[in-house]
Parts: C-alpha cells; structure tokens; sequence
C-alpha cells in the first residue's frame, strides 16, 4: 500500500471511528435532526395517532430545553408509517428512513395491559440506548395517570437513548437505611411525599402507615412513596418527572449518591446532569438566548423494495474462486432472500460499469431464475466502483426514484476514485450496503454504508467459513413484517479429504419451516449428498448446477419441525452448507438472532464487544448456547462463548443479549463477525431486564392529602413459564475495521474487566460474605492474577479513596477463571460500627503483568441491631425514620453474646470507573 492508500485509509478510519448506531439523528445548531418515528406494521391503521404523535414531541421539546439549560430542543421527525395503512397524498416515500434504524417504535403492548415507555439499553453508563418504544395508548394519553404527561416522559426516555443515563427510582427496592434513617430511593432528596401500604380485606381497602420490618430495619413489603404533586423541588426528571416542579435533571449539587438505583450502580454514583455534560452532544453545543421553534414532521410511508446489485468482475474475482463464489451468494440472494413483490435490477462493473438486468419485479420462481442468468460468468478489466453506482441510479430512476432504494455493492479490488461519488451517494437517498471481498478491497467502501445507513459485511478467501454467502443472507429487509424475512438456520463449512464426511444436524423449530432451503456448495466435484427429514425419510430432488458448483432443495410446504440430519462425502475440496427459512405462521412471531459490534472500528488496545439479541416476539430466549466467530484479514478465526450472565461485558443477566468483549487482534484491517446460537428457554415476561430503563409507574397521587391509588404496576414476573425451545440460527454481526495493531508479539496491555455484579450479605454474627463472577487475565478472559478488596464507612472516599481505604487480608483469595462464581468469606478488622452505620466494600482486579481493572460496584452492608420492641409508625418524617442508637465496636471478643444481628440492606451496586 503506498503513502496515499495509506493516508486514505488512516482519515477513513478518522471518519468512521465511534460507536456503532444505525440512528440518523443529527445535532444542528442545538437542535436534533433526523429522528425517525416508527409505527409497527401490526397496529392497526389509526390516523390520530400520528397527529398524537407530532403533540407528543412539541410538548417534549420546550421541556428539554429548559431541562438542559437551553442547549437541546427537537428539530425535525420523520413519522415511519405502514405499507399496509391507506396511501395518502402527504405520505412520502422515505429516503434513508427504515424500521431497522428507527429510533422510536410504536408497537401494541405485549401483554396488552404493559405500557410502559421504555428504552432499549445494553451498553454502559454513556452508552446510547438501541431505541425508545412506545405504545399507542401510551401516546394517546390513556397512561396519564401512571406515567404522567406524555412529553415530559418522551424527554425521560430521550435521556436513556441519547446520553446513556439510567433510573433514579428502583422498583425492586424502594428503601434503604443510611446512618440508621429509612430513606425512600429518590433524587434528589429534595422530594418529599406520603410513605404509606394499601392494605385490602374482606372486598374493602384503606391506607395505612408503613410499619418496620423487625428483621431488616425497613419498612414492611408493599409500602410505597408517594411524591406530593406540589412542591418546589425542580430534580431529577430521571426519578418523577410527571411531579409539576421537576423540570432539571440531578446535579453533583443535588445528586443522592447513596440511593440503591440504575444511575448509581451504573454511573460510579455521578449525577445524570454529569453524565450528559461528558456527552458528545454537550461538548458541541453551547447554550441559546433564542426561543426554538416548534419541531416540523415529514409523513413518510414504506413502499415496496427496490433493490439493484451491483457487482463487481474486474480482473481480480478469477482469483481464487471469487467469481464462482458471487455467483453461488448471488443465486442464494435471488432465489430466497428477497421478499416477493421486491423490484431487483442488477449492475457489473470493471473499468466501466455494465447493465446486466433493468428493475424486474419478484412475482413468481420465474422472475428469480431470470435474475440468477444475469449474474457474471467471466472476470477481466479494471476497477470502477463509482461507474457502477452511477449506473444503478439510472437503472432505479427508470422506474422510480432512488429515494428509499437499496443498492448492494460487492468488489474485490481497491479503487483510489471511490470518495469521487460521495456526494452523489448523499443526495441520491438510496440506501448501500457493501461487500468487501478478500484482503485487497477498497479502504473506502465502509464510509459508503456509514453515510447511508446499510449494512457493511467483510468476506475472506477462506471458503469452508462460507462468508460471501453469510454476507447475501443478511440481507433481507429492513422493513415490513418479521414473518417475511429470511432467517438463517445454518452456516458450515468444512475441507474434507479422502472420502471423508461432512455430518451434522438442522433444528427446523415451529416458529419457522416456510419457504425452508438447504443450499450445499463446492469448489471441484459435486459430493454425495444425503439428507433425512426428522422422521427419517431421505429427501430427494436437490437441484444441481455443476457450472456454479451448488445444489440446493427448496422443502415444499412448512418443513417438519424437529431435528433434519444431513451427510455430505468429498475428496479433496471444501463443502458448505447454508439452511434458511421463514415464519411458519404470521401471527407466531419466529425466534431471532440479531448480532452486532459496540462499534464499526477497534483501536487496539481498546477492546470490542460482540452482541447478540435472542427474541421470540418481544420475550427474550434464555440459556441459550451462542457463539462468536470473528475472523481477521488473516485468515485466522477466533471463537467466543457469549454470556448472559450480567458480568464483564455483558449489561444485565438473563435479557436474552449475550455478550463478550473481544481482545484477540491479530492485524489491522477487516474483521467479519457471525454469531452461532443453539437451544434455550421462552421466558414469558413482560420485558426483559436490560429494557428496565424506563418511566417510573407512579403508585398513585396525593389528593387533599389522602393517597388515591393507581391499579397495581404489571409486574415483571421473573418465575413464569419457562418453555424450553430447540432451535439453531446463525446471524451476521456485519464487520468492523481494526487499526493500531503492532506487530507480533502483540504485548499484553488488556486488563481485566470491572467487577459489576459484587454482592455483600451477613454470615453468621460478623462475618460478611462476598460474591461476584470472575474477571479474567484480558477482560473476561482468562484468570486474574489476584484481588485488592477495601472496605469504607464512606462511599465517597471509597470511590475516590480507593487506595487510601482499608484493605482486607485476601492471601487465602486465589483467583478462578473468568465467568466463575466467587465467594469470599470475612470479618471487618480494625472498624468501629455504631449502630446504623454502613461499611461499603469494593474490589480491584489485578492481572500477571500489574494492570488494574476498575474498582468494582459498591456493595453495601448496613449493621441494624432491632430494639427489644419497635414503634407500630415512623416517625412524623414521611421519608425517614431513626434506628435505635447503640454502640458497638467489632473488635471486642466475645462480641457473638451481645446477639448483634446483622442484615443485608439489598446491593448496592455501584459501578466505578
């Protein structure tokens, strides 16, 4: 590569840096930009909707500007609407505009009695959130009552999703002790309200104060608090914002720093107003004198798909089979991934650009077979990858504009010119997603996606991995109803020699089996292929195309559920086996696997972190058995086990996304991502844990100074019906592009990750016992070398203080391998307790060569000794009350007679960092 390839590459790599988002919003003079609406397919048409939409966002808009110190109002907002409501003359066509990069979903609730507004959130503290969803009845203000006002919750949500902030209220703990007081979990302070129980009997109800648990400290199950609806306190918007005078996010001024909430745990105790003040959007906006003006909307309705390949056959694809290998992913495009009613044209190009298929509409198996003979059969000439996008553009405006269009963009070959079309790329509205194909592919082609929004895939020369083909499956819509996308079930690939055998099993579940197609390739001779359905009958009348070495058998009907077992026999060449499917039935949502990187671009030593998402319908799918495979320029393929364990790089235990960081650089350049996921448990809940970033459900209101109740919160029941599910899917987490990679021996400068699940609880009479899961050597891998466990009677100078505070005795603590569970058993030394007084307790991870993880989340123990009889009622204070004041220091022996009980007051897990 010379000096201009490589400074292209570097001010590439400059543009694409940052977290992966397929989000379009744009920060404009303070105001955002580009925010996309999306109303699912399922709700049914409703024209008042929209208009309860638009009222939404203009009442949200002054309220964020004010909320953020007149820095932030919203803009302009795109309103996705179905393809199956009536077209109207103001309905546009969306440009860039998808349901896949929606920002917000307006969906029917699952069960029908949750409308919760939540958002979507599997990163860290800063981290943007995936997506707000909303429900109809939500919008249309028939939730006033247990969310509060529309607008106002929009702004509470576009907190989580925009600047990675979390709740300020815990559902699961709604009080704790500090120095001996109940206090309600709330920010700031500053709130004050009504603490009291609805107690029901014999078909009457009524109110009653809360009265102490005896054990614990704190106020008996079921108590609630209630905020008064007038007072003056103006935070925290993340805690009540339907309360009159809330109008401010909590600052380092107002912040509760020891309430057990989300935004603690997560933050390192640092307020939400902190949080946004680091964000990229506060550090490039300044605050505004002028009143903004209302936002404006645009109406924009899904049309049908019109997609245009364009492919590349310069000199360089009669390299190493890569011709062939197009034209096998090609066939699978065309005869399965595009939906029926899609529009497809098809461009080539080398040194100029060729129309091979002017836009031809998918209406039966013979519209698709006329596509698969457009596809290239002889590899010459140079490479002109603006030529050919130039050339698609006319063949969609042909029939329609490119607004909206997709063009699927695969090359092999590097292309100095490719930024010549950029602009034209921008106005044209279309939608690329690129294919780079082997080592040698233009550095540039991934800003072409970026810019559009379409998904960027990376293909290598290693066959058996059956990337190129992996790269077309992923390719189904970005729109439209689930039950019509493509679904991969399977991806393997293998080089067999003297006769040997490629074996191996398909699980067809019954959420899928439509439009079910096995797919065998090869690269010499057609194999012996045998394959048996789950009740044993051989399968007969696979389709042979010995000029592309492929062989495939389209199953009629809904394939049968169960286990399809195949044998393959070779000599001397390599095999894969590809099996996608659809829904079986509409209205049965299929099981999903949606994976992805935390960004587009790795700097080493930064780790990245691969996810995957598991769903059937809005459930997530639990204990699932799921793998990464991340494969380098190189060649060289590194496998993961993904967790949902809630530890390292995972967000949140059993969501239904698994996770894992990933250090294994080998070289800089393109890496590709799959994503292999077996097996698992339907966990039929109202929403995953990770979706918990949400509006508060307010328990009721404060009404001439009598509690009027709301109906019980749906809970989020955690022990439901469990269903275990067989099935096997594989999904393409796209590719990213890694850079700063040394040489080898690459150095060891990984860390290991951050405890974030330590909880503390008593054992015995003094003894305090410690778990957590295992960090590893790098990150989550490996075996840390040991721990640095302190302890405080201040959570602040923990945090800051850490090396300062006073250390436990960990010599007996030997490290086990990450993802382990640990326990640690041991008594405070050198400590002086007084009767409600609370020790904190965090951990240090350090690995072989010294490097330090970051202090772990803050647990809590809190010593509560209970009176020989306790008040009935707290004390006038509402929002506190008084533990008995007694004296006891730890050290004295014999302290076991004094029959000191110590509690657990909950986790306080307080992510530090």
């Amino acid at each position: 590569m010379g000096p201009f390839k490589s400074s292209v590459f570097i001010l590439i790599l400059h543009l694409l840096e940052g977290a992966l988002s397929n989000s379009l919003i744009q920060l404009n003079n303070n105001g955002y930009e580009g925010i996309v609406i999306a109303i699912d397919p399922n709700v049914p048409e409703d024209e008042t909707l929209i208009q309860q939409i638009k009222d939404m966002v203009t009442q949200a808009s002054p309220y964020l500007f004010e909320a953020t110190g007149k820095r932030f109002y919203f803009k302009n907002v795109a309103i996705l609407i179905p393809e199956t409501w009536k077209t109207k003359a103001d309905y546009v066509r969306p440009k860039l505009e998808t349901y896949k990069n929606a920002d917000v979903l307006v969906a029917e609730s699952t069960p029908p009695d949750d409308d919760e507004p939540y958002t979507e959130h599997i990163g860290k503290c800063g981290d943007k959130g995936e997506r707000i969803h909303l429900t109809p009845n939500f919008i249309a203000g028939k939730k006033l009552n247990e969310y509060g006002p529309q607008g106002r919750a929009f702004v509470h949500e576009w907190a989580h999703l925009r600047w990675g902030v979390f709740d300020e209220y815990n559902n699961d703990e709604k009080f704790y002790l500090s120095n001996g007081k109940i206090q309600a979990v709330r920010c700031s302070v500053g709130i004050t309200g009504k603490t009291e129980v609805k107690k029901c009997q014999g078909g009457s109800c009524y109110n009653k104060k809360c009265t102490f648990n005896k054990v614990t400290g704190l106020y008996e199950k079921g108590c609630e608090f209630v905020p008064y609806s007038s007072q003056t306190e103006k935070a925290s918007i993340m805690f009540a914002q339907h309360v009159g005078s809330v109008v401010e996010f909590c600052t380092e001024q107002n912040h509760n720093k020891e309430a057990p909430n989300m935004q603690n745990t997560k933050c390192s105790l640092r307020s939400t107003w902190e949080v946004i003040r680091d964000s990229e959007d506060f550090k490039k906006t300044t605050p505004t004198t002028t009143q903004p003006p209302n936002p404006t909307f645009s109406l924009l309705q899904i049309g049908q798909r019109i997609v245009c390949l364009v492919l590349d056959k310069s000199g360089s694809m009669a390299t190493g089979n890569r011709l062939n290998r197009l034209n096998q992913a090609g066939q699978l495009f065309l005869l399965q991934i595009i939906e029926l009613r899609s529009w497809v044209g098809m461009v080539t190009f080398d040194s100029a650009a060729h129309v091979q298929s002017e836009l031809i509409q998918i209406n039966s198996g013979s519209d698709r077979d006329t596509l698969t003979k457009s596809l290239p059969t002889a590899a010459s000439g140079g490479t002109s990858i603006c030529s050919g996008l130039r050339s698609a553009f006319t063949v969609i405006k042909k029939k329609y504009p490119t607004d909206g269009s997709e063009i699927v963009l695969l090359t092999d070959g590097e292309d100095n010119s490719i930024s010549g079309c950029f602009n034209e790329v921008k106005q044209s509205g279309a939608i690329i997603h690129t294919v780079a194909l082997g080592p040698s592919a233009a550095r540039e082609l991934e800003e072409l996606s970026k810019m559009t929004g379409g998904l960027q895939t990376y293909a290598s020369d290693q066959v058996q991995n059956n990337g190129l083909i992996d790269a077309f499956g992923a390719l189904s819509s970005g729109n439209g109803a689930v039950s019509q996308r493509s679904i991969q079930l399977e991806s393997k690939g293998s080089t067999l020699q003297n006769s040997q055998w490629m074996n191996g099993t398909v699980i067809v579940d019954s959420t899928v089996g439509k439009d079910t197609l096995f797919l065998i390739t090869w690269t010499t001779q057609p194999p012996q292929i045998l394959l048996w359905d789950p009740s044993g009958q051989k399968q007969e009348g696979f389709v042979v195309d010995k000029n592309t070495k492929m062989a495939f058998l389209q199953i009629p009907g809904i394939a049968k559920v169960g286990t399809w077992k195949y044998s393959l026999q070779a000599s001397s060449q390599t095999l894969t086996l590809t099996v996608t499917s659809r829904a079986s039935n509409a209205t049965l949502p299929p099981i999903t696997v949606t994976s992805k990187m935390n960004k587009d671009t790795g700097k080493f030593p930064s780790p990245m972190i691969v996810y995957a998402n598991i769903r059937q319908g809005a459930s997530p799918i639990l204990r699932a058995s799921v793998t990464a495979l991340i494969e380098s320029e190189n060649g060289k393929t590194v496998t993961l086990e993904l967790l949902d364990n809630g530890a390292g790089a995972d967000a949140a235990k059993d969501d239904g996304v698994y996770s894992r960081y990933f250090t294994t650089y080998d070289t800089n350049g393109r890496y590709s991502v799959k994503v292999q996921a077996l097996g698992g448990v339907n966990a039929v809940r109202r929403r995953a844990i990770s979706q918990q970033s949400g509006v508060m459900y307010i328990p009721g209101w404060i009404q001439n100074d009598e509690i009027q109740w709301n109906p019980p919160r749906p809970e989020i029941e955690d022990n439901v019906q469990r269903k275990q599910v067989c099935f096997s899917r594989t999904s393409s987490g796209g590719s990213f592009v890694a850079s700063g990679v040394p040489n080898a021996p690459i150095p060891d400068l990984f860390p290991p990750c951050q405890i974030t699940d330590l909880k503390a609880e008593i054992h015995g009479v003094s003894l305090i016992n410690l778990t957590w899961t295992a960090p590893g050597d790098d990150y989550d891998h490996g075996t840390a070398h040991k721990y640095i466990i302190r302890i405080s009677t201040s959570i602040l100078d923990l945090r800051d203080k850490f090396n300062e505070s006073l250390q436990v005795n960990t010599t007996a603590l030997i490290p086990k391998e990450a993802n382990s569970e640990e326990v640690f058993l041991f008594e405070p030394e050198n400590i002086t307790f007084e009767n409600g007084t609370d020790l904190f307790i965090a951990i240090q991870a350090v690995d072989k060569v010294d490097l330090k993880s970051e202090i772990s989340n803050i647990a809590r123990v809190s010593l509560f000794i209970p009176p020989q009889t306790l008040p009935e009622t707290p004390s006038p204070d509402e929002t506190s009350a008084p533990c008995p004041n007694i004296s006891i220091n730890s050290t004295i022996p014999g302290i076991h007679i004094l029959k000191i009980m110590w509690k657990w007051i909950g986790e306080l897990q307080l992510s530090i960092g």
